[in-house]
C-alpha cells in the first residue's frame, strides 16, 4: 500500500502523530485493528513521574552570586544537559524547576539567576527570583567559586541563608583537582559548615555532594500544598518580546518570570502552576523564538532547544501575536511550529490597548490573509498589562482541548463519509475515479483521520474532507490530519495462500 498523507505532513512522520497500520497481506481491517495505537504525546518529554500517588518529592534549591556555575552543576546533578549554559553571566534569569533521581529518590531541582545585593533594573528582578528559589525550597545548595575565594556577595547570601533555618550546603565549585582544594578553606568562613569541593564542569566530587543532599532531604513537606490532578499542560511561546512572560505573571497574580523590556529575557522555559477559572494548569513560559534552529548560535540554540522540547511536552500552545505591530515572519514560524507539533492551539493577540480602530481592522485583514495555515484556531485580543480579556483564555483553552481529544466512532465516520462523497466524488485522476473504501480515526491528539481508497486523492479533496470534517464535528482549536492509504493492485503471489 501507498501512504498518502495531507501537504506538509508525511504519512507516519508528524510528530506527536503514530505511523500509519502495516496489513501484511493486503486485507482491509475493522477498528480493531486500531486499537492500542498511543499518540506520541502521551510520554511527556522531560516529566518524571513520581514514584506513586501522592508521593512527595522535595526540592533543592542552587542559588549563588552570577557566573559561579550553578547551572553547569544543576546539569551535572539531574545527569542531563537541560539549563542552559554560557561563559557570560547572567545567563539563567528566572527561576527554573528540574526533576532529578539519585539512588532511587525523586526530587526536584530550582535553578535560579544570580544573586546580588545591590543589583538593579533587570538584574534586581533576578535577584529577587533567587530569593523566592532560597525561601520555597527544603534544602539549598550555596554555590561559590572556590578560585576566587568569598566575596562580599557570597557573604551577603551566607547571612540571608543562615537566617532562614533552612538545611543549606555549601559547595565549593572549579575545584578541578587536589591543588584547589587548599583553596577551600577561607571559605569556612561564610560560617555555613564545610564546603564541599566539586568540579560542575569535570563532574569531579558530584556523587558526594547529591549524597549529602539526599541526607539533608526531607521525607515529607512542611506545608502540603493543594491536591492537584493532571493539570492540563500550557506551552507559551512567541517571538521575543510579546509578552509571554507579563501574561504568565498576570495569569498568576505574582512576579513568576522575570520581565524587562529587553527582548530574550527568558532564555529557560519556566513552569508554573496557575490557578485559571477555577482550574489548576499547568503553564510553560519558554524563550522567545528569534532565529531558525539552525541558523542559532550559543545561548540562543540551547534556548529554542528547550522551547521545542517544551512545546512537545505540552497539550495546548498560546501564541502571543503583538497586534500593534504588523504580523512577521518569526511569528509565521512559530505558528508553523505549533502546527507540525501537533498541539492544540490558541492565538493570542497582545497589546490591544495599544491597537486604535484603523490597527485592529489592518491586524484583522493580516491575520486573515497571512493566518491561512491555521484558520482553525480561536484569536483572542489580550492585554497581558492590564489584564483586559484574559478572562477569555481559559475557555478558549478547554475548546481546544476537547477537540483535540475527540474521537468519532468508526460507523459514525464511515456513514458520514458515505453520504459526503455521493454528493461530491473525488475528481477523477488519470481516466478513473478512486474510491474511498474505509475510514477511521487512527488516534486522537490530535485527531488523526486515515482513508482506504484505491487510487490517489488529491490535496484539494483532503482539504474539502477536514474542512466538512471540521463543519461537521467541530475540531475548533485543533489541528486535523488526513491520511490515505492506497491499495496497489495485486501482481506478483505472495509466496503463500
Amino acid at each position: 500500500m501507498t501512504d498518502v498523507s495531507t501537504p506538509g505532513h508525511p504519512a507516519g512522520t508528524e510528530s506527536g502523530s503514530p505511523a500509519d497500520p502495516q496489513f501484511a497481506d493486503g486485507s482491509w481491517s475493522d477498528e480493531s485493528d486500531f486499537t492500542g495505537w498511543e499518540d506520541a504525546t502521551a510520554e511527556d518529554a522531560g516529566a518524571a513521574a513520581d514514584d506513586g500517588e501522592g508521593t512527595y518529592v522535595p526540592t533543592v534549591g542552587v542559588v549563588g552570586r552570577p557566573n559561579v556555575g550553578k547551572s553547569t552543576l544543576v546539569n551535572r546533578i539531574i545527569g542531563r544537559r537541560e539549563a542552559v549554559v554560557q561563559d557570560i553571566p547572567g545567563v539563567t534569569r528566572d527561576v527554573v524547576n528540574y526533576d532529578g533521581l539519585w539512588r532511587g529518590r525523586r526530587f526536584t531541582v530550582v535553578d535560579s539567576g544570580g544573586w546580588e545585593p545591590d543589583a538593579q533594573g533587570l538584574q534586581k528582578a533576578v535577584a529577587a527570583q533567587a530569593e523566592r528559589a532560597m525561601s520555597a525550597t527544603d534544602v539549598v545548595v550555596l554555590v561559590v567559586d572556590a578560585s576566587v575565594g568569598a566575596t562580599s556577595t557570597d557573604e551577603a547570601i551566607a547571612r540571608v541563608l543562615r537566617r532562614s533555618k533552612k538545611p543549606v550546603i555549601l559547595v565549593a565549585n572549579k575545584v578541578d583537582d587536589e591543588r584547589a582544594e587548599a583553596d577551600m578553606a577561607e571559605l569556612w568562613s561564610l560560617g555555613l559548615g564545610e564546603p564541599i569541593g566539586v568540579s560542575a564542569l569535570h563532574g569531579r566530587g558530584s556523587g558526594d555532594l547529591l549524597d549529602i543532599v539526599l541526607d539533608k532531604l526531607p521525607t515529607a513537606p512542611v506545608e502540603q500544598f493543594g491536591a492537584v490532578s493532571g493539570p492540563r499542560r500550557v506551552a507559551l511561546v512567541g517571538k521575543p518580546n510579546v509578552g509571554k512572560s507579563s501574561l504568565l505573571n498576570k495569569l498568576s497574580k505574582d512576579t513568576i518570570a522575570v520581565v524587562d523590556s529587553v527582548a530574550g529575557t527568558t532564555v529557560d522555559p519556566v513552569d508554573s502552576l496557575v490557578d485559571l477559572d477555577g482550574e489548576i494548569w499547568r503553564f510553560v513560559d519558554t524563550a522567545g523564538l528569534r532565529k531558525r534552529v539552525k541558523t542559532a548560535r550559543g545561548m540562543e540554540f540551547y534556548a529554542s532547544l528547550r522551547t521545542q522540547a517544551a512545546l512537545e511536552a505540552a497539550e495546548v500552545a498560546i501564541v502571543l501575536i503583538d497586534s500593534s505591530e504588523p504580523l512577521t515572519e518569526q511569528d509565521q514560524r512559530v505558528i508553523s511550529m505549533v502546527a507540525d507539533s501537533g498541539r492544540a492551539l490558541v492565538v493570542a493577540l497582545n497589546k490591544a490597548d495599544l491597537v486604535d480602530a484603523d490597527r485592529r481592522a489592518e491586524s484583522d485583514a493580516e491575520l486573515e490573509r497571512e493566518l491561512n495555515r491555521v484558520p482553525w484556531a480561536e484569536r483572542i485580543n489580550i492585554s497581558a498589562q492590564t489584564g483586559r480579556g484574559v478572562h477569555r483564555l481559559a475557555p478558549a483553552l478547554r475548546r481546544a482541548l476537547e477537540s483535540w481529544d475527540k474521537r468519532i466512532p468508526t460507523g459514525q465516520l464511515n456513514t458520514w463519509l458515505k453520504e459526503l462523497i455521493q454528493a461530491t466524488p473525488p475528481p477523477v485522476r488519470g481516466g478513473r475515479q478512486p474510491r474511498v473504501l474505509f475510514a477511521t480515526q487512527a488516534s486522537n491528539r490530535p485527531p488523526t483521520f486515515v482513508l482506504f481508497t484505491t487510487g490517489f486523492l488529491e490535496a484539494g479533496y483532503r482539504r474539502f474532507i477536514e474542512r466538512r470534517l471540521r463543519e461537521d464535528f467541530g475540531f475548533a482549536g485543533s489541528p486535523v490530519r488526513i491520511n490515505v492509504r492506497v491499495r496497489e493492485k495485486r501482481g506478483a503471489p505472495r509466496g503463500r495462500r
